[in-house]
């Protein structure tokens, strides 16, 4: 198992040449090679800052991706008509910000079997492999998140209900993971913000409403992430929970609680990337549900505003966890990406820079030096 003490979730931000390339390849002003090189070389800058930063763990920055989740819809027909208003909907709320209200697109719904074009983000990761010497994780979302994908009256004939639609999307997953892993891919991260988002009675309508009780998303739900890690030795995966990030926005608040003692339990995921970056996240009680053969990552350092955490302050609230849980099962890192999709949160690139460098000087200074 991976066991560093410092990490972070994914994403970050997209640099101004790389938003501009996008808009022109969508305008038909360049073409697919143009946009390979914008995004080549806003990775080769994330990578490079990362690095400068003292990360352990590196990424991609999901450069090429318009959602943490849009890997999935972009390489695998049967999905219908779909755009970033996919991954946008919900009533978000920010410190000091007008929320957003976005309506579901009604237009949401596969339509067709589902079919891989391609893998999701075997590319992503030979192009991050090459680039670094340090950890390189690729992450992956759930396939719960994807019943936002799947409709009754639109979906009907190809996928009658939601098990057999999600099936499908866990295989899809499954199979991807199988590749990264014989590629030498060694930390695997899923994504799963659809669980914390069962806390809020509004959004677990929805949920519930696509045809799955509370209990089933805490039963099905969790075999279809575990089914797609499967068994594979000498990968490490990582399980992230949030309550939404678009923006310096989120959608719910409430403590792990009332699904920590199945979710904790029962997912196969050695690492835990957990958000408790503010009140809205609870306190560190529901972690004594976690195994004694986890590490739990604390999202402490937020990615939702410039301000910057004292060390003095994290080395304290990893110290109250560690009352629950054996320091050297935990490690710290941002609460959630920098930038869940190509609309970033408020910070600049040298606020996002100072974060993850605290991120790293903290670990140290709680942990010692990286064993790295």
């Amino acid at each position: 198992m991976i066991a560093v003490h410092s990490d972070h979730v994914g994403s970050l931000l997209r640099p101004p040449d790389l938003l501009r390339a996008r808009e022109r390849f969508a305008g038909g002003e360049i073409g697919r090679d143009a946009l390979r090189a914008a995004e080549d070389a806003a990775i080769d800058r994330a990578v490079a800052l990362q690095e400068e930063a003292g990360c352990e763990v590196i990424t991609d920055g999901e450069m090429r991706r318009l959602s943490f989740q849009s890997q999935m819809t972009e390489a695998v027909e049967g999905f219908g008509e779909w755009d970033l208003d996919a991954f946008l909907w919900g009533h978000w709320r920010g410190e000091g910000l007008p929320a957003w209200d976005r309506e579901r697109p009604a237009r949401l719904g596969a339509v067709g079997r589902l079919a891989r074009r391609r893998f999701l983000s075997v590319d992503e990761f030979l192009y991050l492999r090459d680039r670094t010497r340090r950890i390189a994780k690729v992450t992956l979302p759930s396939p719960g998140l994807f019943a936002n994908f799947w409709s009754p009256e639109r979906s009907r004939d190809a996928y009658p209900n939601l098990d057999d639609f999600l099936e499908d999307v866990a295989r899809i997953l499954r199979e991807e993971v199988a590749e990264l892993a014989r590629l030498g891919c060694a930390y695997i991260q899923i994504d799963a913000p659809h669980y914390p988002l069962l806390l809020d009675p509004q959004t677990r309508a929805f949920y519930e409403g696509q045809g799955w009780s509370l209990d089933a998303w805490l039963s099905r739900g969790i075999a279809l992430d575990n089914a797609v890690m499967g068994e594979h030795p000498g990968v490490t995966f990582g399980f992230h929970l949030c309550r939404g990030n678009q923006g310096s926005r989120w959608l719910v608040s409430g403590g792990y609680g009332p699904i920590a003692e199945r979710l904790f339990r029962e997912i196969h995921a050695q690492r835990l990337l957990l958000e408790f970056d503010d009140a809205r996240s609870g306190d560190f009680e529901p972690l004594r549900h976690v195994p004694k053969d986890r590490m739990v990552v604390l999202g402490l350092v937020t990615t939702k505003t410039p301000r910057l955490e004292p060390l003095e302050a994290l080395s304290a609230r990893v110290r109250e966890a560690a009352r629950i849980i054996a320091l050297d099962r935990l490690a710290l890192s941002p609460q959630c990406g920098f930038s869940t999709s190509v609309i970033g949160n408020a910070l600049t690139e040298e606020e996002q820079r100072a974060k993850l460098r605290r991120v790293a000087e903290a670990a140290r200074r709680i942990w010692g030096e990286s064993s790295r």
